[in-house]
């Protein structure tokens, strides 16, 4: 059975009867971090020049490992964004090139080794797929042929749903409102709030956030709901900063 059959199968085992094509992107990490033998994946989209959104991802501990990027704003997958080639790290890249995020990747989830792959085909220059390990000494060990095979065949699923699918152009297909993908969207809504409130460009909304999120050891995305919420004020972000 070739590579691409062995896809299929599993994507269609992790099928569910009430997925409407919002879940899409958990299934394919799961499916992704099975075939290829890792511990982790996570799937991501570039968001203009200040971070990515999270699709999905395969266990919760990929999930954090993903928001840990954009809170930190700086990783491989960004690099892997910027520099449209494969990005390899363990444990000691990671403290050398991010320590910030290393730190919290290291503290928060069990994984020391990323492998980030650009997407190609439909989501060539915006799309990215992390492959996470527990054991550094594993990243070299894999497969990059079937990694890169498996990105491929992940970025074709995502494209053909969007073909196959009724969406609006202003809404887009319905993976982008997966379950990370909307707390993402929350985060740009507390941007244009916070930026709104304090008189300040985008950028330096999302850095005020970030910095309160690293000084109290929390991700953005939850800094960024309590400020839709009300229980945090845009002006509490300045002393932060």
């Amino acid at each position: 059975m070739t590579l691409a059959d062995r896809f299929a199968v599993a994507l269609a085992a992790e099928s569910e009867d009430n997925d409407d094509g919002h879940l899409l992107p958990d299934r394919l990490t799961r499916v992704a971090a099975r075939l290829l033998e890792v511990d982790g994946a996570g799937l991501s989209v570039l968001v203009g020049p200040h971070g990515h959104s999270p699709l999905g991802a395969s266990s919760p501990d990929a999930g954090r490992a993903e928001r840990l990027q954009f809170t930190v704003g700086s990783g491989p997958c960004m690099l892997a964004h910027a520099s449209g080639q494969p990005v390899f790290v363990v444990e000691d890249d990671l403290r050398r090139r991010w320590p910030a995020f290393a730190d919290l990747l290291l503290t928060e989830t069990p994984f020391r080794g990323v492998v980030s792959l650009p997407l190609r085909t439909a989501l060539t220059g915006v799309g990215a797929m992390n492959l996470l390990f527990a054991d550094p000494a594993d990243v070299p060990r894999l497969d990059v042929f079937d990694a890169v095979a498996v990105g491929e065949l992940v970025a074709a699923a995502l494209g053909d749903a969007a073909i196959w699918s009724t969406w609006s152009e202003a809404e887009g297909p319905d993976w982008l409102h997966s379950p990370p993908a909307v707390r993402r969207a929350a985060v740009w809504t507390a941007v244009g709030r916070t930026g709104a409130a304090l008189d300040v460009d985008a950028a330096e909304a999302l850095a005020l956030l970030r910095a309160h999120a690293n000084a109290n050891g929390r991700s953005v995305d939850s800094v960024a709901a309590d400020l839709l919420d009300g229980r945090l004020r845009p002006d509490a972000l300045v002393d932060r900063r």
